[in-house]
């Protein structure tokens, strides 16, 4: 279901900085009268081979029009949020989808690993976590010196490893594997092509995927808005959650090939530091700067913050993530700006089919509707059979009676 942003009725907010270049100051700006009030200036040039398209006016107001803002845009009377260094950022009700702030919600920026949520939107409701997958060579053809989880040609390791590994070491290893086993017959190129998919299901317009694992390439970005989109449809798995939430986990050793097991340790702070939290995802790049993604549990309400192009000083990502999250905790319930949208389309039944792999499973979250189904599909045969045993027997009487 698209939710119409037109139909959007938000309470007053106060929106300072102008939005894209190509775009002018908005009435509500201009009724405001308040002074510029930009997001900080990227540190590094913005990718330019290819670069992204113009920002279409109508798809920087997907989610209301206040989110329409290169600058600050907050509920009018809210506190002052906390000065960050990321160049864009967005708090949101992660239940609700109400947008409760923001900095440049739909301004571009370059993803880094947070891409690697999109690769699970789009692919693990798909996948069987305990199939076993065999690591091929090209599976571990990613830039050296990058993040990995440790995976080894010819190593067996289950899907729900490859997962762990992808949210908690942020293995680009890990999203090779998962890529090519979403993509089906399309390979590691399938799975990205699945990615882009989802991110239009999503309504995020602002997103493109090049690669599987966030590294740098050539036109792939994405925005605040779009990556609360894409995690508020991961946090509503409940095999995501599980993973996003578990802060070690265990790889397997593989003796046929005389590798040794290990541990990993959930390199998301946030997880480890912030009560509350229920986990997501960092990212780096020298390109993208630090990205993060961060939901978290306070008093009845879960909020996600999700911020892109930060720098590590004074805080680092984590950490303007968990002021940020503070910053909305202490706004009312009913405060907001905007709205995250629903998907374009509601998956339908209990099973789905992978767009690229053409494959059909049960999806994690609904194994008890799908045993609800099941139980109900026997109950039925049975009632039905009984019914026409007890015609049969009517019958049988009837004739007996009938010889008598």
């Amino acid at each position: 279901m698209r939710v119409a942003t037109a139909a959007l009725v938000l309470p007053s907010v106060t929106m300072t900085g102008a939005p894209g270049a190509a775009m002018a100051r908005t009435p509500a700006q201009a009724r405001a009268g308040t002074p510029a009030r930009p997001c900080p200036a990227p540190p590094v040039a913005r990718p330019t081979s290819p670069a992204p398209p113009p920002l279409d006016p109508a798809k920087a107001a997907v989610g209301g029009p206040a989110l329409a803002t290169a600058g600050l845009v907050t509920p009018s009377g809210a506190a002052e949020p906390p000065k960050v260094t990321a160049t864009s950022w967005l708090v949101a009700d992660l239940t609700s989808g109400a947008v409760l702030g923001g900095c440049g919600p739909h301004e571009y920026g370059v993803p880094a690993s947070v891409q690697k949520l999109l690769l699970a939107a789009a692919v693990l409701p798909h996948l069987d976590p305990k199939q076993v997958v065999e690591v091929t060579e090209s599976d571990l053809d990613f830039e050296p010196g990058s993040s990995a989880m440790g995976l080894v040609r010819g190593g067996r390791y289950t899907v729900e490893t490859l997962w762990l590994g992808l949210i908690l070491n942020s293995g680009n290893d890990a999203a090779n594997v998962l890529a090519r086993l979403g993509g089906g017959t399309g390979g590691q190129a399938g799975g990205v092509a699945a990615m882009n998919a989802e991110a239009a299901r999503l309504g995020a317009h602002q997103t493109h995927a090049a690669t599987p694992s966030g590294l740098d390439g050539p036109g792939q970005y994405t925005s605040a808005y779009d990556l609360a989109l894409i995690s508020r449809a991961c946090f509503a798995h409940a095999d995501f959650r599980r993973y996003a939430a578990t802060k070690t986990a265990e790889v397997p050793a593989q003796p046929a090939i005389n590798a040794k097991g290990y541990s990993m340790l959930n390199d998301n702070q946030l997880l480890h530091r912030y009560p509350g939290a229920l986990g997501g995802k960092t990212g780096y790049t020298d390109l993208a700067r630090h990205s993060f993604v961060g939901a978290a549990e306070r008093n009845g309400r879960t909020l996600l913050v999700t911020l892109l192009g930060a720098e590590t000083q004074p805080a680092r990502g984590w950490e303007q993530g968990a002021a940020l999250l503070d910053w909305g905790f202490g706004l009312p319930a009913d405060a907001g700006v905007g709205q995250l949208v629903a998907p374009a389309r509601a998956d339908s039944g209990n099973q789905v089919s992978s767009p690229a792999a053409g494959a059909t499973r049960v999806r994690s979250d609904d194994r008890g509707f799908h045993i609800d189904w099941l139980l109900g599909t026997v109950g039925t045969i049975m009632l039905v059979g009984a019914l026409l045993g007890l015609l049969f027997y009517q019958r049988r009487a009837a004739r007996r009676q009938v010889g008598r």
